[in-house]
């Protein structure tokens, strides 16, 4: 409200708070405890996280050459163990071959060869190893002996035959695996083999069928732990096996790993380690292997490991760290809201009582135990709530003055008009007490009532410029005194209008002698383009001015009055306000005060007066002279 009441309350007005601080669009913002909690996390969760996943790709690959390593060992372990066992069977079959040149006197022909002392070297020579099978001598002429506990099948006597040839070139001879005899008889054999030489000339052959039982029970020792072992020759056909999954003599090239070792063919010096696929059916199998060449056999030991067991570790290794992380992350989680919630508490105390603060709610205190800058800050906070509130006390106290004087003030000069006539005394007021019982009948808000209020005091304030001789006149006004004495409407306004705090008071002063029909004055307005106003004010001063002692007429009793006003709801009077009026007196809320008066009455039937400006005493039931009556 721009009145001067309002200005006079503005000091309440800061107690409610700003009303365009309240209304006023706000950004949205990020609470600060989400800021506080994502830097918390970032600085516990980001390092660690890094840190684990470097300490996981450190030991995976660590687990993984460790893995390697232990592959890499083994194979490296048994080609040693077959490069060894080789150099000892060349070895025994060098002593035997010396041992036979020595007993023939360099001479295995037609007619030495079948001595009884080669074939006891031959015997004893088998008999002195339970890895020999078989040992033969042949002369230059492919004729010989033969001692053992097998006998050659068709394959073995290809492999005599190549090894043969291969003796007369002056070589000598590694043959293929084999495998002998059927059932739990049979066995996987190697035929070695090597010249004889006496003084340049060929002589002939000496050889030995190697059982590779001692090989098979390696590769099973080794075969525990996931293991799969395995010995291949150049041309990638297994050799022996440390499981019954593979068979002699199988091509194993489809193995990548071995396929790798073949390619390689005499260049495979040193241990190669390599993931690779295995095909079962429609599966795949990812495998890791290592291969170890051996070069005096240029065979190949590989063993082969299914990647899930070669890197359980790994696995197990990572299910740890990543559970242990997991772990670590929800601690860091609780951390942090703890200590976010810790910091952010007392600023969302601090908060809400700012926001009690703003909407005038004075009385807030924060209660926070803290030794850090927060707790300083609940202290400074509470002193100037404290402050703030005893400023607000006194600005209020000073505006409850200001107003008391204000409307005292008002009073004052209301009653100044009313003393220049004794008839009017009072006036002012009744019509303020009818009018404020009128607008609440009708249920207006408490600013348009605080407006009504002034207005109402102030309604007939230009009568203070109307001359004694017009308005204490004991007779009827002629036409052009009641012309004067229709000014007063806009005399008073024109008075208080260089007032802006009561600009919204002035139409009920200057107005309220308008009539809904037209018929009334200063500018003749019709129904709606009269304010509620003046309407309601016009219905309480007619009221008090048929209730009252006037120099044209006596008083009316309230009952009389009041069916005067309802002829008029309609014509002259809003029918609103004249209803609530009815209403209120209905409920018993009026009381009307007589005040006598002695002083003569004298009207003039034959001036040429208005009835509006001088009515004669109007009968209760005649109430059409009563609707131009200046009240």
């Amino acid at each position: 409200m721009k009145s001067a009441a309002t200005s006079i309350d503005g000091a309440s007005k800061l107690s409610q708070g700003s009303d365009s601080s309240s209304k006023a669009p706000t950004p949205a913002r990020i609470p600060i405890l989400y800021v506080i909690l994502g830097v918390l996390l970032v600085i516990s969760i980001v390092p660690m996280y890094f840190y684990s996943a470097q300490v996981e790709a450190i030991n995976r690959d660590r687990l993984k050459t460790n893995e390697m390593l232990l592959q890499n060992t083994v194979t490296r372990s048994l080609a040693d163990d077959l490069s060894q066992h080789q150099r000892s069977m060349r070895m025994m079959l060098a002593n035997l071959s010396s041992a036979i040149q020595v007993a023939s006197g360099g001479d295995i022909g037609s007619k030495n060869i079948e001595a009884p002392e080669l074939r006891a070297l031959l015997e004893n020579f088998v008999s002195s190893s339970d890895e020999l099978a078989y040992a033969t001598l042949l002369n230059s002429e492919a004729k010989g002996i033969s001692a053992g506990r097998i006998a050659p099948d068709a394959f073995l006597q290809r492999e005599l035959q190549h090894a043969y040839d291969a003796a007369r070139d002056g070589r000598a001879y590694n043959g293929q695996a084999l495998q002998v005899e059927d059932g739990k008889t049979s066995r996987t054999v190697v035929l070695v083999t090597s010249p004889m030489r006496y003084g340049g000339r060929f002589l002939g052959m000496v050889g030995a069928v190697v059982d590779l039982e001692f090989l098979i029970r390696r590769l099973h020792e080794v075969s525990g732990g996931g293991l799969i072992p395995y010995v291949v020759d150049s041309q990638g056909r297994l050799v022996a096996a440390g499981t019954q999954q593979y068979v002699t003599g199988q091509d194993m090239k489809n193995l990548e790993i071995v396929r790798n070792f073949v390619d390689e063919g005499n260049k495979a010096q040193l241990a190669a380690t390599k993931e690779f696929a295995v095909k079962e059916g429609k599966n795949s199998i990812e495998m890791l292997g290592t291969y170890s060449p051996v070069t005096t056999l240029n065979w190949a030991v590989v063993v082969q490991k299914p990647q899930r067991e070669a890197y359980r570790g790994v696995y197990e290794m990572q299910r740890t760290a990543r559970l242990l992380a997991l772990l670590a992350v929800l601690l860091s989680i609780g951390v942090s809201i703890f200590a976010a919630r810790r910091i952010t508490n007392p600023l969302h105390i601090l908060t809400q009582s700012s926001r009690a603060l703003a909407r005038g709610d004075f009385s807030q205190r924060v209660h926070l135990r803290s030794r850090t800058e927060i707790g300083e800050l609940a202290e400074t906070f509470n002193t100037m709530s404290q402050e703030l509130e005893r400023f607000v006390e006194d600005l209020k106290r000073a505006a409850e003055e200001n107003r008391a004087l204000f409307l005292g003030s008002i009073q004052m000069l209301a009653g100044a008009v009313d003393e220049k006539d004794p008839y009017t005394r009072g006036h002012s007021d009744r019509v303020t007490r009818y009018s404020l019982m009128i607008g609440k009948e009708l249920g207006l808000d408490a600013t348009f009532m605080e407006t009504l209020q002034i207005s109402a005091q102030l309604h007939d304030v230009g009568k203070i410029g109307i001359e004694d001789r017009i308005l204490k006149k004991p007779g009827a006004l002629t036409a052009e005194e009641f012309e004067v004495m229709k000014t007063h409407t806009t005399k008073g306004a024109n008075i208080l209008r260089p007032v802006t705090q009561l600009a919204e008071m002035l139409p009920g002063i200057e107005l309220h002698h308008e009539a809904l029909d037209g018929r009334g004055y200063p500018y003749g307005l019709t129904g709606e383009q009269i304010p509620l106003l003046a309407r309601v004010i016009a219905v309480a001063d007619t009221f008090d001015a048929l209730t009252t002692n006037r120099p044209y007429q006596h008083a009316h009793s309230p009952e009389e009055a009041l069916k005067i006003i309802q002829n008029l709801a309609g014509k002259r009077l809003d029918p609103g306000p004249v209803a609530a009026l009815m209403a209120v007196y209905g409920r018993g809320e009026i009381r009307i005060q007589r005040i006598s008066i002695k002083r003569s009455v004298a009207v003039d039937p034959a001036a040429n007066v208005s009835p509006a400006a001088a009515p004669p005493v109007v009968p209760a039931a005649d109430a059409t002279n009563l609707e131009r009556t200046p009240v």
